[in-house]
């Protein structure tokens, strides 16, 4: 991938989810969405997981994946780009942790830490949630998740919680 503006490419880790409207249809349109932004390029994604939800219990589960890019936007511009993702889906949010038709968010920008009103990089809770770290794990079990350790460490002290790899 060519750098836009001088900016060398980073690689970024992106987590999927969606509960809503043909759950795993739109966890793959979300993964298309996102390779298809001109500051990006898909390096790899996860399969697809099924998890109960987090936080409120009455909404049906969710499907989740997470997918590697390599970027020329910087963080900011990529966590701009993922919420004009999620709004073209019909993400609609009312209430956290909340039923949506798709959530993306920004896990790792390389090793970057970032800690901004509007984002935090390693995302918050990664090293803590199975259906974030066991997708994250398929994909890039080497990455160290700047603080927290690395992934394949990680992951052996995540208990799956329901979690369960879609076919």
């Amino acid at each position: 991938m060519a750098s836009s503006a001088g900016v060398a490419p980073v690689v970024a880790y992106v987590a999927i989810g969606s509960n809503l409207s043909n759950p795993q249809e739109q966890v793959r349109l979300g993964i298309k969405a996102v390779a298809a932004l001109a500051g990006c390029q898909m390096v790899k994604f996860s399969g697809l997981y099924g998890s109960p939800p987090m936080g409120r219990k009455e909404q049906p589960d969710y499907v989740n994946a997470v997918m590697a890019v390599e970027t020329t936007f910087s963080p900011m511009q990529l966590l701009r780009e993922l919420q004009a993702i999620e709004i073209r889906h019909g993400r609609v949010k009312v209430v956290r942790w909340g039923a949506r038709t798709l959530d993306l968010d920004l896990l790792l920008y390389g090793d970057e830490r970032i800690e901004v009103p509007e984002l935090t990089v390693p995302h918050v809770g990664i090293a803590e949630r199975a259906f974030v770290l066991y997708p994250l794990s398929e994909i890039a079990p080497h990455v160290t998740i700047p603080g927290k350790g690395k992934v394949s460490v990680l992951l052996q002290q995540c208990p799956r919680s329901g979690l369960d790899r879609i076919a």
